[in-house]
């Protein structure tokens, strides 16, 4: 890959655990986000995919200063914006937008649809004229498949996947170069998240965006994303390409997710192992000694319990090349152990 237009570095968001009313005492914190390192490429598209409450919604938060890291960096065109604040960061906001996963409460009611898709210009005014705005508006909404004759209505007259469109027509206003998804398709019916996926495609060919695709199935994610990374309770557990999760996953969480994904063929079906998972996520409070799945993973050994797994190409795997060989962070990837718990 050539220099990344973001890199994100051990990033860390841990959020405070208090006991008491008046005098507040520390006792704990929740590890939303705890040690997370990857690059997005210019024009690339890089899926995270986990389960509900892994942290993937904090990390687009950061990404977008949302949220500050407990520490940590993250690079924007080799720029740390981690520190950034007051003009420096509204500068770097401008080029690294959001698209929310929610188009029912994303959306202000309150607000016509030129006026949500407009918003930006009232934040950011040197990005348009005054008297150009709502032209540019008009184009935004015929850009993402909107009537601009619409422009005059609520959000309450249109339909969930016109209402994302919306969203994304906001998140264009301002011609950035990094979108971050956060599961923009995961409250659409099927056949709308199609057309949904499809667009951002030809957006991104469109605007030349890179973009941060959040999301927990494992099917939507395969359709838009050039890499894929796969995050387990605040950390991001494999990476690699397309054909490398999907074709060759080599840990075992990733297997599991992928044992689940529903197969049309009922001869392929048949054929394919089903990985079931024992016990549930630990809390993100107390969570496990060394690598954090080995208290759900068959392949765990007393090893597990002690050493933390580093996110890297294993070394079984680092002299066969192609698809296996790619960043897992399990100390037994590519080590064959039958899934019996022994």
């Amino acid at each position: 890959m050539a220099e990344p237009i973001l890199h994100v570095s051990g990033l860390y968001k841990h959020y405070p655990l208090t006991r008491g009313v008046l005098f507040k005492k520390r006792v704990g914190s929740v590890k939303a986000v705890d040690g997370v390192d990857f690059a997005l490429g210019r024009g690339e598209t890089l899926g995270i995919v986990g389960e509900s409450g892994c942290g993937k919604s904090t990390v687009a938060k950061l990404l977008v200063s949302l949220e500050r890291p407990t520490r940590g960096r993250i690079h924007y065109k080799g720029e740390d914006i981690t520190r950034l604040s007051g003009r420096a960061l509204k500068a770097v906001r401008r080029n690294i937008q959001m698209v929310f996963q929610d188009p029912y409460t994303s959306l202000n009611p309150r607000m016509t649809v030129g006026d949500i898709v407009g918003e930006p210009y009232e934040i950011h005014p040197e990005a348009a004229p005054k008297g150009d705005r709502r032209r540019r508006v008009r184009e935004l909404l015929d850009v993402v498949g909107l009537n601009p004759e619409h422009i005059n209505r609520y959000p309450h007259q249109f339909s969930g996947g016109q209402r994302q469109r919306i969203g994304i027509a906001r998140g264009l206003a301002l011609r950035p170069e990094v979108i971050v998804a956060d599961e923009p398709v995961s409250a659409l019916d099927v056949s709308v998240q199609a057309q949904v996926v499809n667009l951002l495609g030809r957006l991104q060919s469109e605007f030349a965006l890179s973009y941060l695709f959040i999301a927990h199935d494992l099917s939507v994610v395969r359709h838009i994303s050039d890499r894929v990374g796969v995050m387990y309770l605040g950390r991001i557990v494999e990476i690699g390409s397309d054909e490398q999760i999907y074709g060759r996953p080599t840990h075992p969480y990733t297997q599991a997710l992928l044992s689940a994904v529903p197969v049309p063929d009922p001869g392929a079906r048949s054929r394919r192992e089903r990985i079931i998972l024992t016990g549930d996520v630990p809390s993100p409070t107390d969570v496990p000694s060394g690598c954090r799945f080995r208290t759900r993973c068959w392949k765990a050994r007393e090893r597990c319990a002690q050493e933390v797994p580093v996110l890297a190409v294993p070394e079984p795997l680092q002299d066969l090349g192609g698809p296996a060989a790619h960043p897992s962070a399990c100390h037994f990837a590519g080590v064959d152990h039958s899934n019996d718990g022994t």
